[in-house]
């Protein structure tokens, strides 16, 4: 039955997102015709009825990317997913930036079964995709717990809130129960190094009648890579001095999916727990330099970070018709905690070891392992969600409706580490000369990755609540029209408003018109808004220096004129067409812009002037040098903050086709072609301070890194062929062309496109035990070398000094790494 429009009036006066019961996807690679919860209020919409562009990722397809890496996962099959690889860059080497669309990593919204699901505690800080930002550890969540993956390539912040502008990705827990799945996978690259161990295990049991306890285990033991050329600059002989790829890491996960029917209604509950160990390294240290100690490392050292990733999570609802209607209302409370922690290994702090005693001489002592710091982010989320059909006399269907009410709390905090990851000398006083061995000044804290101290700890954090209106209905029997509109109002910067419209018009069974268009925003992250770090960086010469992350709206900022942050707006829009002329080929193409204001970025490295604003020397209390002004009394090399400070539009297409060809004898033959355009340009660069410029706040290196940082095309075309006990999947990844030039400013390196291929064989024995062997880029494809600003391989004086270190391959910007091809055998499982 439906509710009068009386009823609904009342329902209506309770105030996020109303989420449906995740469907079961087909076990079958294509997926526009699997029924989808997400963008859709509605029941029972499929990926290709939809209004909005929809991508269902199925059981069966996660389980052939020959990968286990949820991250990975999503790359190898889903176009508009980027999962860039970085190397010596401190904690995202071990929390990869994922982004969708080609915008940042926090500005697409993960859920879990339809819930919020909370961000990292980690800040990406270091010159890769996504710097600045903290978006969602996409690889806390084991695959071996997940049934499918929506993704929604479509602004929905109307629909679901803060951080959905690029789009939403529903992660969709198993509920099987009576049956136990094991999946176990080894394997390495063709280098012999990144050994790969993986073991999963999934069981589920009933409870009672109906109810349901689903549970999963998994490990993972990912060795490192290291694709580092001889250094010929700093050493003699020259010998490979950095590692250069895969951070070594070790993963651990428990994960649960619940349901207990309860009179009418469904408590029901999901969540869990990943234990990450990361072991990577920083800069390379030679033995001349003043930041290293002779003594202890008399040729030079490798810092080592090791880093600690704890991730928890649990959700716990009940949903329920409302008398025995067609409504249903759902109220549940989801917390998630992330932290992030850091420990500085096979390093020194200089100045604890040259610090002079009392009495004559140095301390000549300093410990090479400390405890560096934490950083810790907590969301707690309140839902209350009603959804359901009224009777409106119009149109070709009932108004499908949903309303809720969302208060979510946010909190940071940063934990500093032990004295010595952050102190010049013991006492930490600035005063006394403590020299290197060079006779400059020594620089504080251990090498590598310095500690946090306590003028960063910080413990705070804001609130919000939420109220959203949305609808959807069939017209006409042809034309489908949907709105959505969401309030919401921070305690910190205020409120904000968004909407949404979406259509559809179905010209007749296979051609159809599709589009959408949207306001949405991003609050700034509390990640955002407390950060801070004093560390050792590269300056736009080459050199390491202390550099500041100021927090904002901190003395160092209101000094140089920057405001708070405030929230992010865009506008949004799709249009494409479905055709489906026959039962097994399906084609959409989908067109899509999006354009973002007052988009928060980190700053550029801000360093003091080395001439005057008025051409002369700097004067004597640096009157005419604003910026020295500021860092010498902190005694900083350089700062960087976050500010509103860019517009910007992104605009592309995508195209899904698949078609499947059924044959005699049962076998089956299943294409799929995927193929991902976009292109990203900055708009405007803005400045609030009367010291710094635009293009000095935000200067070319950056643009460069948001325009074309990311692959401007990405295609996915794969074949799956099964024929009785055997299948054979073929896939090949297209990355395209992507540019940096943040370590050689002014000097552009373009890595231009390359095709990787995938190949597997599987082999079920019997119903309970299946063989798959493949390899991923088996033809041992790698991205083009590092070249540009190089005239003279063997002149030390180069423009970009960098492959001579070692970087072969290049450093900020690679899309599918340096560790070319993998090879790999995976035994499943099933009871």
């Amino acid at each position: 039955m439906t509710l009068p429009a009386g009823t609904l009036a009342a329902a209506l006066a309770l105030p996020v997102a109303a989420q449906q019961d995740p469907a079961t996807a087909p076990d079958r690679p294509t997926q526009l015709d699997a029924v989808q919860v997400l963008g859709s209020r509605a029941g029972a919409r499929t990926a290709a009825e939809s209004a909005a562009p929809v991508d269902v990722l199925s059981r069966e397809q996660l389980e052939k990317a020959g990968v286990q890496e949820i991250g990975q996962v999503l790359q190898m099959l889903e176009p508009s997913f980027n999962f860039s690889r970085t190397f010596v860059s401190d904690g995202t080497d071990i929390i990869r930036p994922a982004t969708l669309r080609a915008l940042g990593p926090d500005q697409v919204l993960v859920l879990v079964n339809g819930k919020r699901r909370h961000q990292q505690a980690l800040v990406n800080v270091q010159q890769t995709v996504g710097r600045g930002s903290a978006g969602t550890d996409i690889n806390a969540i084991p695959i071996s717990a997940i049934d499918y993956i929506e993704v929604l390539r479509d602004g929905a912040a109307a629909q679901y809130g803060s951080d959905a502008i690029a789009g939403v990705i529903n992660i969709v827990l198993k509920k099987s129960t009576d049956v136990t799945t094991m999946s176990f996978e080894a394997g390495q690259t063709f280098e012999g190094d990144g050994e790969v161990l993986h073991a999963g295990f999934n069981s589920g049991f009933k409870m009672g009648e109906e109810g349901f306890v689903n549970l999963t285990a998994e490990f993972r033991d990912r060795g490192e890579t290291n694709r580092a050329g001889p250094d010929r600059l700093r050493v003699d002989p020259p010998r490979v001095t950095q590692r250069l790829g895969d951070a070594d890491a070790k993963d651990a996960y428990f994960w649960l999916n619940g349901g207990l029917p309860i009179g009418s209604g469904e408590l029901y509950w999901f969540g869990g727990a990943s234990r990450r160990a990361g072991d990577s390294s920083g800069f390379f240290r030679t033995a001349g330099d003043n930041r290293t100690v002779p003594e202890l490392y008399p040729d030079g050292f490798l810092p080592n970070i090791i880093t600690k990733v704890k991730d928890t999570s649990i959700a716990v609802g009940f949903r329920d018709q409302i008398g025995g209607s067609d409504w249903n209302w759902d109220m549940s409370v989801n917390h998630g905690r992330s932290r992030f922690g850091f420990k500085q290994r096979n390093s020194v702090n200089v100045s604890w070891w040259y610090e002079p005693r009392p009495g004559g001489g140095i301390y000549a002592e300093s410990p090479t392992v400390t405890d560096t710091g934490r950083l810790e982010y907590d969301q707690t989320t309140f839902n209350l969600d009603f959804r359901g059909p009224i009777d409106w006399g119009f149109g070709n269907e009932p108004l499908y409706l949903a309303t809720g009410f969302e208060w979510r709390e946010d909190n940071y905090a940063i934990r500093p580490g032990d004295l010595v990851s952050y102190s010049f000398g013991r006492g930490n006083d600035r005063s006394i000369p403590i020299v290197g061995q060079t006779g400059e000044t020594a620089q504080p804290g251990m090498q590598g990755f310095p500690g946090f101290s306590p003028t960063e700890q910080i413990d705070a954090g804001r609130h919000n609540i939420a109220v959203y209106l949305d609808a959807e209905s069939r017209l006409t029997e042809k034309f489908l029209l949907g709105a959505a509109l969401r309030f919401e109002d921070y305690s910190d910067f205020g409120n904000t408003s968004t909407g949404k419209l979406s259509a559809r018009y179905d010209a007749s069974e296979r051609f159809a018109i599709r589009g959408t268009m949207a306001t949405g925003f991003r609050a700034p992250g509390v990640q955002q808004l407390f950060y801070s770090q004093r560390s050792t960086n590269l300056d736009p010469s080459g050199v390491l220096v202390d550099t500041l992350t100021a927090r904002q709206d901190s003395a160092v900022t209101r000094a140089f004129g920057i405001q708070p942050l405030t929230e992010e707006t865009s506008t949004s829009g799709t249009l494409g067409v479905v055709f489906k002329p026959g039962s097994n080929t399906t084609l959409t193409v989908d067109l899509f812009r999006i354009d973002i204001d007052d988009r928060i970025i980190f700053s550029s490295n801000i360093v003091p002037e080395s001439v005057g604003i008025d051409g002369l020397p700097c004067a004597a209390g640096n009157a005419n040098c604003p910026i020295r002004a500021i860092l010498e009394p902190i005694a900083v090399g350089q700062v960087l903050f976050f500010t509103n400070a860019i517009d910007t539009r992104t605009q592309g297409i995508d195209v899904v086709a698949e078609h499947g060809i059924d044959f005699n004898g049962g076998a089956r033959l299943d294409l799929t072609a995927l193929l991902h355009w976009n292109k990203t340009e900055v708009k405007q660069r803005r400045s609030q301070s009367a010291i710094l410029p635009p293009e000095r706040l935000f200067d070319d290196t950056q643009v460069t890194l948001i325009e074309e940082g990311q692959p401007g095309a990405h295609h996915v075309l794969q074949g799956l062929y099964r024929t009785g006990a055997w299948d054979f999947t073929l896939r090949g990844n297209y990355f395209g062309s992507v540019s940096g030039e943040g370590f050689t400013p002014g000097i552009k390196q373009t890595w231009g496109g390359k095709w990787l291929t995938d190949l597997a064989v599987g082999f079920r024995f019997n119903d309970k035990v299946k063989l798959t062997v493949g390899g991923n880029n088996i033809f041992d494809t790698y991205p083009d070398k590092w070249t540009a600003g190089i005239t003279d391989p063997n002149d030390p004086n180069l423009n970009n000094p960098f492959p001579a270190l070692g970087f072969i391959y290049g450093w900020e910007t690679l899309p599918f790494g340096i560790n070319g091809g993998y090879y790999y055998a995976k035994l499943d499982l099933r009871f």
